[in-house]
């Protein structure tokens, strides 16, 4: 029995640099604008955003220097599922969510991510760490007024 199911996938890889963040948002950009909203693709890209400068500035670089960006789109009849992975050499310790002092410049973006995503995650093995995020289709709203 088929699930109607259709599924794509793409993976990049960007300089562990600065850069490389803005390389994967244009990436991701480019080749999801005409498939996902434009709400669900802004969130795609803040979070991605996130992941890769988290990779820059806290873990080391996967082999040549590089972290590896992927994504899966899977298209039901739901909507659209979108799983993004950020694969570096690791860091020393698990990302986590840590309080943020009021006045600090930096610290909220994994506040950022689990806030945007339907749920995120670490995995680790002996190449390095990925973190992961997914969306899940946005519910139908029947509770908005548009004012006419």
């Amino acid at each position: 029995m088929s699930t109607g199911a259709v599924e794509r996938a793409w993976c990049v890889v960007v300089p562990h640099h600065a850069s490389g963040a803005r390389a994967a948002r244009h990436r991701l950009a480019a080749e999801l604008a005409e498939v996902v909203s434009p709400a669900v693709l802004a969130d795609l890209v803040a979070v991605l955003a996130e992941l890769v400068g988290n990779a820059v500035r806290h873990a080391d670089p996967l082999p040549g220097g590089v972290v590896r960006v992927a994504w899966r789109l899977v298209t039901t009849v739901d909507g659209e599922h979108v799983r993004l992975r950020v694969t570096d050499g690791g860091a020393v310790g698990i990302p986590l969510i840590r309080p943020a002092d009021i006045d600090a410049a930096d610290g909220r973006g994994l506040h950022i991510v689990s806030g945007l995503a339907s749920r995120w995650g670490v995995e680790r093995d002996g190449l390095g760490q990925s973190v992961w995020a997914e969306f899940d289709p946005a519910p139908e709203r029947t509770d908005l007024v548009v004012a006419s």
